[in-house]
């Protein structure tokens, strides 16, 4: 799943530390997310896009899938 958290973290002039303080997680799992090598949670992306004052549709986004164009 891609998503914008790097963008607007940045965007924001936070780090990855900042950002994981603000949300009440690691430094680590805000990287996994920014590398796509993490989902995260529901509540915890719900909590993302209110942080950032987005939906979470516009900061996470599927894949598309090419079985889908045919």
């Amino acid at each position: 799943m891609r998503n914008s958290v790097r963008k607007l973290r940045s965007g924001r002039g936070l780090s990855q530390g900042q950002l994981g303080t603000a949300l009440g997680v690691s430094r680590q799992t805000i990287n996994a997310i920014e590398t796509e090598r993490y989902t995260p949670s529901l509540p915890l992306a719900m909590s993302m896009a209110k942080f950032f004052e987005v939906s979470v549709e516009e900061m996470f986004h599927a894949e598309e899938d090419p079985a889908d164009d045919q």
